[in-house]
Protein backbone atom coordinates (compact mmCIF):
# COMPACT_ATOMS: atom_id res chain seq x y z
CA UNK A 1 0.00 0.00 0.00
CA UNK A 2 1.53 3.29 -1.11
CA UNK A 3 1.69 6.43 1.01
CA UNK A 4 0.69 8.63 -1.91
CA UNK A 5 0.25 12.39 -2.02
CA UNK A 6 -3.43 12.25 -1.05
CA UNK A 7 -2.74 10.09 1.98
CA UNK A 8 0.09 12.44 2.99
CA UNK A 9 -2.22 15.48 2.75
CA UNK A 10 -4.84 13.76 4.88
CA UNK A 11 -2.28 12.60 7.43
CA UNK A 12 -0.74 16.06 7.67
CA UNK A 13 -4.18 17.60 8.23
CA UNK A 14 -5.04 15.05 10.94
CA UNK A 15 -1.75 15.63 12.78
CA UNK A 16 -2.05 19.44 12.58
CA UNK A 17 -5.69 19.39 13.70
CA UNK A 18 -5.02 17.01 16.59
CA UNK A 19 -1.99 18.97 17.82
CA UNK A 20 -4.10 22.13 18.12
CA UNK A 21 -7.47 20.66 19.16
CA UNK A 22 -6.50 17.60 21.27
CA UNK A 23 -9.65 15.98 19.81
CA UNK A 24 -9.68 12.82 17.67
CA UNK A 25 -10.19 13.79 14.03
CA UNK A 26 -12.99 12.38 11.87
CA UNK A 27 -13.62 12.45 8.12
CA UNK A 28 -16.36 15.07 8.43
CA UNK A 29 -14.02 17.41 10.32
CA UNK A 30 -11.40 17.08 7.58
CA UNK A 31 -13.96 17.61 4.82
CA UNK A 32 -15.38 20.68 6.54
CA UNK A 33 -12.16 22.37 7.70
CA UNK A 34 -9.72 21.48 4.92
CA UNK A 35 -10.13 21.86 1.17
CA UNK A 36 -9.43 18.25 0.25
CA UNK A 37 -11.44 18.19 -2.95
CA UNK A 38 -12.73 14.70 -2.09
CA UNK A 39 -15.81 13.34 -0.35
CA UNK A 40 -15.99 12.38 3.34
CA UNK A 41 -16.43 8.76 2.24
CA UNK A 42 -13.17 8.84 0.29
CA UNK A 43 -11.42 10.50 3.23
CA UNK A 44 -12.81 7.76 5.48
CA UNK A 45 -11.39 5.06 3.23
CA UNK A 46 -7.98 6.74 3.15
CA UNK A 47 -8.00 7.05 6.94
CA UNK A 48 -8.71 3.33 7.23
CA UNK A 49 -5.71 2.67 4.99
CA UNK A 50 -3.53 4.97 7.12
CA UNK A 51 -4.64 3.15 10.25
CA UNK A 52 -3.80 -0.18 8.64
CA UNK A 53 -0.35 1.21 7.76
CA UNK A 54 0.26 2.15 11.40
CA UNK A 55 0.03 5.95 11.07
CA UNK A 56 -3.28 6.39 12.91
CA UNK A 57 -4.89 4.84 15.97
CA UNK A 58 -8.54 4.61 16.85
CA UNK A 59 -9.53 5.54 20.43
CA UNK A 60 -12.32 3.33 21.70
CA UNK A 61 -14.47 6.24 22.86
CA UNK A 62 -14.42 8.16 19.57
CA UNK A 63 -15.11 7.69 15.88
CA UNK A 64 -12.12 9.89 15.06
CA UNK A 65 -8.46 8.98 14.69
CA UNK A 66 -5.30 10.23 16.37
CA UNK A 67 -1.68 10.10 15.13
CA UNK A 68 0.63 7.29 16.17
CA UNK A 69 4.30 7.68 17.11
CA UNK A 70 5.07 6.61 13.54
CA UNK A 71 2.91 9.46 12.19
CA UNK A 72 4.60 12.06 14.40
CA UNK A 73 8.00 10.83 13.20
CA UNK A 74 6.95 11.19 9.55
CA UNK A 75 5.55 14.64 10.33
CA UNK A 76 8.72 15.84 12.05
CA UNK A 77 11.02 14.45 9.34
CA UNK A 78 9.04 15.26 6.19
CA UNK A 79 5.81 17.19 6.65
CA UNK A 80 6.51 19.85 9.27
CA UNK A 81 6.63 23.44 8.00
CA UNK A 82 9.21 25.94 9.23
CA UNK A 83 7.78 28.15 11.99
CA UNK A 84 8.70 31.82 11.84
CA UNK A 85 9.26 33.27 15.30
CA UNK A 86 7.55 36.67 15.69
CA UNK A 87 9.94 39.61 15.86
CA UNK A 88 8.81 40.57 19.37
CA UNK A 89 9.71 37.07 20.64
CA UNK A 90 13.09 37.22 18.91
CA UNK A 91 13.74 40.58 20.56
CA UNK A 92 12.71 39.21 23.96
CA UNK A 93 15.05 36.22 23.64
CA UNK A 94 18.01 38.33 22.53
CA UNK A 95 17.52 40.92 25.27
CA UNK A 96 17.02 38.39 28.08
CA UNK A 97 20.08 36.33 27.18
CA UNK A 98 22.54 39.09 26.31
CA UNK A 99 21.79 41.78 28.91
CA UNK A 100 23.72 41.76 32.19
CA UNK A 101 25.60 38.56 31.38
CA UNK A 102 27.65 37.93 34.51
CA UNK A 103 27.54 34.22 35.20
CA UNK A 104 26.98 31.34 32.83
CA UNK A 105 24.65 29.47 35.18
CA UNK A 106 22.30 32.44 35.69
CA UNK A 107 22.03 32.86 31.93
CA UNK A 108 21.28 29.14 31.54
CA UNK A 109 18.51 29.49 34.13
CA UNK A 110 17.09 32.44 32.18
CA UNK A 111 17.18 30.35 28.99
CA UNK A 112 15.17 27.52 30.58
CA UNK A 113 12.63 30.00 31.92
CA UNK A 114 12.29 31.71 28.52
CA UNK A 115 11.86 28.41 26.72
CA UNK A 116 9.12 27.37 29.14
CA UNK A 117 7.30 30.70 28.81
CA UNK A 118 7.38 30.64 25.00
CA UNK A 119 6.47 26.98 24.44
CA UNK A 120 4.15 26.48 27.45
CA UNK A 121 5.98 23.22 28.13
CA UNK A 122 8.31 21.96 30.85
CA UNK A 123 11.75 23.22 29.83
CA UNK A 124 15.23 22.40 31.05
CA UNK A 125 18.84 23.37 30.44
CA UNK A 126 22.08 21.77 31.56
CA UNK A 127 25.39 23.43 32.18
CA UNK A 128 28.24 22.23 29.93
CA UNK A 129 30.16 19.07 30.70
CA UNK A 130 33.15 20.67 32.43
CA UNK A 131 36.01 18.23 31.83
CA UNK A 132 37.68 20.68 29.43
CA UNK A 133 36.70 23.78 31.39
CA UNK A 134 39.81 25.70 32.45
CA UNK A 135 40.47 27.77 35.53
CA UNK A 136 40.60 31.50 34.79
CA UNK A 137 41.35 32.97 38.20
CA UNK A 138 40.97 32.43 41.95
CA UNK A 139 40.14 34.95 44.68
CA UNK A 140 39.97 34.86 48.47
CA UNK A 141 37.75 37.55 50.00
CA UNK A 142 37.59 38.19 53.78
CA UNK A 143 34.19 38.17 55.49
CA UNK A 144 35.09 38.26 59.19
CA UNK A 145 37.91 37.17 61.49
CA UNK A 146 37.51 33.46 60.70
CA UNK A 147 35.58 33.36 57.42
CA UNK A 148 36.68 33.97 53.83
CA UNK A 149 34.98 33.39 50.48
CA UNK A 150 36.85 31.23 48.00
CA UNK A 151 35.88 32.23 44.45
CA UNK A 152 36.94 30.10 41.47
CA UNK A 153 36.08 31.35 37.97
CA UNK A 154 36.45 29.19 34.88
CA UNK A 155 36.89 30.13 31.23
CA UNK A 156 33.29 29.15 30.51
CA UNK A 157 32.04 31.78 32.95
CA UNK A 158 31.16 29.26 35.64
CA UNK A 159 31.62 30.79 39.09
CA UNK A 160 31.85 28.86 42.35
CA UNK A 161 31.72 30.68 45.69
CA UNK A 162 32.48 28.74 48.89
CA UNK A 163 32.53 30.09 52.44
CA UNK A 164 35.57 28.77 54.35
CA UNK A 165 36.06 28.70 58.12
CA UNK A 166 39.78 29.12 58.88
CA UNK A 167 41.54 27.98 62.03
CA UNK A 168 44.81 29.69 61.10
CA UNK A 169 45.05 33.50 61.43
CA UNK A 170 45.17 35.49 58.21
CA UNK A 171 45.63 38.98 56.87
CA UNK A 172 44.12 40.46 53.71
CA UNK A 173 47.63 40.67 52.26
CA UNK A 174 48.19 36.98 53.02
CA UNK A 175 44.93 36.01 51.35
CA UNK A 176 45.75 38.09 48.30
CA UNK A 177 49.19 36.50 48.00
CA UNK A 178 47.75 32.97 48.26
CA UNK A 179 45.04 33.78 45.69
CA UNK A 180 47.63 35.18 43.26
CA UNK A 181 49.87 32.15 43.79
CA UNK A 182 46.95 29.81 43.20
CA UNK A 183 45.92 31.71 40.06
CA UNK A 184 49.50 31.58 38.79
CA UNK A 185 49.75 27.82 39.44
CA UNK A 186 46.37 26.81 38.05
CA UNK A 187 45.31 29.38 35.46
CA UNK A 188 44.73 27.66 32.11
CA UNK A 189 44.64 24.17 33.63
CA UNK A 190 41.50 22.07 33.27
CA UNK A 191 39.63 21.32 36.48
CA UNK A 192 40.42 17.62 36.14
CA UNK A 193 44.14 18.35 35.67
CA UNK A 194 44.16 20.70 38.66
CA UNK A 195 42.76 17.94 40.85
CA UNK A 196 45.72 15.72 39.97
CA UNK A 197 48.36 18.24 41.12
CA UNK A 198 50.14 18.29 44.48
CA UNK A 199 48.61 21.53 45.68
CA UNK A 200 50.46 21.82 48.97
CA UNK A 201 53.79 21.44 47.17
CA UNK A 202 52.97 24.62 45.27
CA UNK A 203 53.50 26.57 48.47
CA UNK A 204 56.74 24.97 49.70
CA UNK A 205 58.77 28.02 48.75
CA UNK A 206 56.51 30.36 50.77
CA UNK A 207 57.10 31.30 54.37
CA UNK A 208 56.01 28.82 57.02
CA UNK A 209 52.97 30.80 58.16
CA UNK A 210 51.79 31.09 54.56
CA UNK A 211 52.12 27.33 54.19
CA UNK A 212 49.93 26.72 57.25
CA UNK A 213 47.25 29.06 55.88
CA UNK A 214 47.42 27.34 52.50
CA UNK A 215 47.01 23.93 54.15
CA UNK A 216 43.93 25.31 55.90
CA UNK A 217 42.39 26.40 52.59
CA UNK A 218 43.37 23.60 50.22
CA UNK A 219 40.95 20.83 51.31
CA UNK A 220 38.01 23.14 50.58
CA UNK A 221 39.65 24.22 47.33
CA UNK A 222 39.78 20.57 46.21
CA UNK A 223 36.17 19.94 47.23
CA UNK A 224 35.05 23.05 45.32
CA UNK A 225 36.89 21.89 42.19
CA UNK A 226 35.20 18.49 42.45
CA UNK A 227 31.79 20.16 42.75
CA UNK A 228 32.56 22.23 39.65
CA UNK A 229 32.80 18.98 37.68
CA UNK A 230 29.08 18.40 38.19
CA UNK A 231 26.66 19.04 35.34
CA UNK A 232 23.81 21.10 36.79
CA UNK A 233 20.27 20.99 35.43
CA UNK A 234 17.73 23.80 35.65
CA UNK A 235 14.00 23.25 35.06
CA UNK A 236 11.08 25.60 34.58
CA UNK A 237 7.37 25.21 33.91
CA UNK A 238 6.88 21.94 35.78
CA UNK A 239 3.19 22.69 36.31
CA UNK A 240 2.59 23.48 32.62
CA UNK A 241 1.69 19.82 32.21
CA UNK A 242 -1.67 20.51 33.91
CA UNK A 243 -2.77 22.67 30.95
CA UNK A 244 -2.79 19.61 28.65
CA UNK A 245 -6.03 17.56 28.49
CA UNK A 246 -3.91 14.40 28.40
CA UNK A 247 -2.96 15.14 32.01
CA UNK A 248 -6.40 15.92 33.42
CA UNK A 249 -5.94 12.60 35.19
CA UNK A 250 -4.16 13.72 38.35
CA UNK A 251 -2.43 10.35 38.74
CA UNK A 252 -0.90 10.65 35.25
CA UNK A 253 0.31 14.18 36.03
CA UNK A 254 1.75 12.94 39.32
CA UNK A 255 3.78 10.27 37.49
CA UNK A 256 5.15 12.97 35.16
CA UNK A 257 6.22 15.20 38.05
CA UNK A 258 7.74 12.29 39.98
CA UNK A 259 9.77 11.38 36.90
CA UNK A 260 11.21 14.89 36.69
CA UNK A 261 11.89 14.86 40.41
CA UNK A 262 14.50 12.14 39.78
CA UNK A 263 16.90 14.79 38.53
CA UNK A 264 20.07 12.73 38.53
CA UNK A 265 18.44 10.10 36.33
CA UNK A 266 16.92 12.67 33.97
CA UNK A 267 20.22 14.56 33.77
CA UNK A 268 21.98 11.35 32.71
CA UNK A 269 19.40 10.85 29.96
CA UNK A 270 20.19 14.33 28.64
CA UNK A 271 23.97 14.00 28.91
CA UNK A 272 23.91 10.79 26.88
CA UNK A 273 21.88 12.23 24.00
CA UNK A 274 23.55 13.13 20.72
CA UNK A 275 24.44 16.72 19.91
CA UNK A 276 22.35 18.88 17.58
CA UNK A 277 18.56 19.16 17.54
CA UNK A 278 17.25 15.71 18.56
CA UNK A 279 13.56 14.79 18.75
CA UNK A 280 12.53 11.46 20.25
CA UNK A 281 8.86 10.50 20.30
CA UNK A 282 7.17 7.96 22.57
CA UNK A 283 8.68 4.51 22.16
CA UNK A 284 11.74 5.99 20.44
CA UNK A 285 12.88 6.94 23.93
CA UNK A 286 14.98 4.07 25.24
CA UNK A 287 14.37 4.97 28.88
CA UNK A 288 11.15 3.49 30.23
CA UNK A 289 10.21 6.54 32.29
CA UNK A 290 9.72 8.77 29.22
CA UNK A 291 8.20 6.29 26.73
CA UNK A 292 4.85 8.09 26.77
CA UNK A 293 6.42 11.51 26.13
CA UNK A 294 8.32 13.48 23.53
CA UNK A 295 11.75 14.88 24.32
CA UNK A 296 13.31 17.65 22.25
CA UNK A 297 16.90 18.68 22.95
CA UNK A 298 19.41 20.97 21.28
CA UNK A 299 23.07 21.78 21.86
CA UNK A 300 24.62 25.12 22.71
CA UNK A 301 28.32 25.93 22.89
CA UNK A 302 30.41 28.04 25.23
CA UNK A 303 33.35 29.68 23.50
CA UNK A 304 32.98 27.12 20.69
CA UNK A 305 34.20 24.29 22.96
CA UNK A 306 32.04 23.35 25.91
CA UNK A 307 28.67 21.83 25.18
CA UNK A 308 25.42 22.05 27.13
CA UNK A 309 21.86 20.91 26.40
CA UNK A 310 18.56 22.74 26.37
CA UNK A 311 15.10 21.46 25.53
CA UNK A 312 11.55 20.55 26.49
CA UNK A 313 9.66 17.45 27.54
CA UNK A 314 5.92 16.94 27.23
CA UNK A 315 3.06 15.10 25.56
CA UNK A 316 3.58 13.62 22.10
CA UNK A 317 0.88 16.08 20.97
CA UNK A 318 3.38 18.90 20.77
CA UNK A 319 3.76 21.89 18.44
CA UNK A 320 7.01 20.53 17.05
CA UNK A 321 7.41 23.29 14.47
CA UNK A 322 7.22 26.09 17.06
CA UNK A 323 9.24 24.22 19.66
CA UNK A 324 12.18 23.41 17.36
CA UNK A 325 12.36 26.94 15.92
CA UNK A 326 12.34 28.55 19.38
CA UNK A 327 14.92 26.11 20.77
CA UNK A 328 17.23 26.69 17.80
CA UNK A 329 16.95 30.46 18.18
CA UNK A 330 17.69 30.30 21.91
CA UNK A 331 20.70 28.01 21.41
CA UNK A 332 22.09 30.34 18.73
CA UNK A 333 21.77 33.26 21.14
CA UNK A 334 23.37 31.30 23.98
CA UNK A 335 26.30 30.26 21.80
CA UNK A 336 26.79 33.86 20.60
CA UNK A 337 26.49 35.22 24.13
CA UNK A 338 29.25 32.93 25.39
CA UNK A 339 31.72 33.37 22.59
CA UNK A 340 33.93 34.75 25.31
CA UNK A 341 36.11 37.77 24.63
CA UNK A 342 39.32 38.33 26.54
CA UNK A 343 39.07 40.80 29.32
CA UNK A 344 39.54 41.71 32.94
CA UNK A 345 39.36 39.02 35.58
CA UNK A 346 36.95 41.26 37.42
Amino acid sequence: MDLNERKLRILQAIISDFIYSAEPVGSRTLSRKYNMGISPATIRNEMSDLEEMGFLTHPHTSAGRIPSDKAYRLYVDNLMQRYEIPDDEKKLISEKLTSNVIELEKTIQHAASLLSDLTKLTAFATTPKPERDRIKYIKLMPVDDTTVILMIVSDSGKVSNTALKLSAPYSEEGLELIAKTMTYNYKGKSITDALKLDIIKSFESDIEAMGRLAQNIMPDFLKTLENMLNVNIYMDGLTNIFSFPEYNDIEKAKVFLEMLDKRDHFRNILINRDNGVIITIGDENTDEIIKDLSLVTATYHVDGKLVGKIGVIGPKRMKYDEVTSIIEYITDNLSNTFTLPGGSEE
